[in-house]
C-alpha cells in the first residue's frame, strides 16, 4: 500500500494573463480590478470604471509589456511558481502534498482546491507568496480560498500564514542574493515595493486613528503588525542591516489612478536620486518572491530607463528570490514551523 501525503500546502500567488495577447491581458485586467478588495469603492462605480474606463484603455499597453516579458514557456511568474513548487515538494518530502494556485486566472484556486479535497489531507498550510500583508493581496487570496475551502466536506485543521517579511529565513535568502550584487559598490541602493492607495492603510486600523498618526516608517510594533507601509519599511531594515548597507532609501512604485498612493513614489525618487549625481543604483523589491512584470519591466527597462534620461549610469535591478535554494529553505522552515 502506498502511503499518501498527509500535509497539504497550498501556495497562492496574484496571476498572470494566460497569454500576452490584448484580449487575455483584458481578462486577466478585469478580473483582477472588479475585485472588491483591490478597488474598494462602490460595487457599480467600480463596474463602470473597470469595464468600460480602465480595461479597454489599460489593456494594449499592458499587453505590449507583457509581450516583453514572455518567455517561449508561458509567463515568468507561472515558470517560477512551478518550478518552486517541485522544489519544496523534494525539500518537504512524500509527508507533505504541495500545490500552487492563483488568485485571478489559471491555475485557480477552486480547481487547485477541488484536486486538494481529494487527496483527503489531515492538516492544510496555506501561504499566501506575498511577505508583507495586504487586503488587496493576501486578504484576497485568502477570501478566496476560505470561501471554496468551506465547501469541504471534511474542513481539515489548517494554517494561515497572513505574512512571513519577518521570518529570519526571508531575510537570509534576500541577503544571500544581494551579496551576489556586491551592494558596497554602488552609490546608492533603493528598496522599492508595490504601492497602495493611503485608503488602504487606514482600513488597517480599528482604534480610530489613520496610518500616518502610527509613525509606521520609523517603526514596527502590534499597533501596526498588519500594516503594510509599516511592514515595507522593517523589511528593509532587517534585510539592511543583514547586508550593512546604509546608504539606502524607500519608494513604492505601480501607482493607479489619482488617489493619494503611499509615498515616496518610485519613478520621482529616482530621478531626484539621478539628478543628485548618483551614478550608479542597486534596487532590491521585497514585495516580490518571482520576477514579474514589476519587477522585470517597471523597474529593469522602465525605471533604468528614466534613470539615465536624467544623469545616471547604471541601475541594477536585484533579480527576485524565484526559486533560488535559499528561497526553498526559507519556505521550508516557515511551513515546519506551523507543522
Amino acid at each position: 500500500m502506498v502511503n499518501k501525503p498527509k500535509i497539504g500546502v497550498l501556495l497562492l500567488n496574484l496571476g498572470t494573463p494566460k497569454s500576452p495577447s490584448t484580449w487575455n491581458v483584458a481578462k486577466y485586467l478585469t478580473q483582477f480590478l472588479n475585485d472588491s478588495r483591490v478597488l474598494d469603492i462602490n460595487s457599480v462605480v467600480r463596474a463602470l470604471l473597470v469595464n468600460l474606463i480602465i480595461v479597454p484603455f489599460r489593456s494594449p499597453k499592458s499587453a505590449k509589456a507583457y509581450q516583453k516579458l514572455w518567455k517561449a514557456e508561458g509567463s515568468p511568474l507561472l515558470i517560477h511558481g512551478r518550478v518552486l513548487k517541485e522544489a519544496l515538494q523534494n525539500a518537504l518530502g512524500e509527508e507533505f502534498g504541495v500545490h500552487l494556485a492563483m488568485r485571478y486566472q489559471e491555475p485557480s484556486i477552486p480547481k487547485v482546491l477541488l484536486s486538494m479535497e481529494k487527496q483527503a489531507y489531515q492538516k492544510l498550510v496555506i501561504l499566501p507568496l506575498f511577505p508583507q500583508y495586504a487586503s488587496s493581496t493576501t486578504g484576497s487570496a485568502l477570501q478566496n480560498t476560505l470561501k471554496y475551502l468551506s465547501r469541504w466536506n471534511v474542513i481539515p485543521e489548517f494554517q494561515v500564514v497572513s505574512q512571513f517579511f519577518n521570518n529570519p529565513h526571508f531575510i537570509q535568502a534576500w541577503t544571500h542574493i544581494g551579496k551576489k550584487y556586491q551592494p558596497q559598490n554602488y552609490d546608492h541602493v533603493l528598496f522599492s515595493y508595490h504601492g497602495l492607495p493611503i485608503r488602504h492603510l487606514d482600513k488597517t486600523y480599528q482604534d480610530g486613528k489613520l496610518c500616518k498618526e502610527h509613525f509606521c516608517k520609523n517603526q514596527w510594533n502590534q499597533e501596526n503588525y498588519y500594516c503594510y507601509e509599516a511592514t515595507c519599511y522593517e523589511t528593509t531594515r532587517r534585510i539592511a542591516a543583514s547586508l550593512n548597507i546604509t546608504n539606502y532609501s524607500v519608494a513604492f512604485q505601480s501607482r493607479l489612478g489619482k488617489d493619494p498612493w503611499i509615498e515616496p513614489y518610485a519613478e520621482p525618487t529616482i530621478i531626484q536620486l539621478a539628478k543628485k549625481g548618483i551614478k550608479k543604483l542597486l534596487v532590491f523589491s521585497p514585495a516580490f518572491v518571482a520576477d514579474c512584470l514589476e519587477t522585470t519591466i517597471e523597474i529593469g527597462h522602465e525605471y533604468t530607463k528614466i534613470f539615465k534620461e536624467y544623469g545616471g549610469d547604471t541601475l541594477t535591478l536585484v533579480h527576485s528570490l524565484n526559486a533560488e535554494p535559499e528561497w526553498v529553505h526559507a519556505l521550508k522552515n516557515i511551513i515546519m514551523e506551523r507543522v
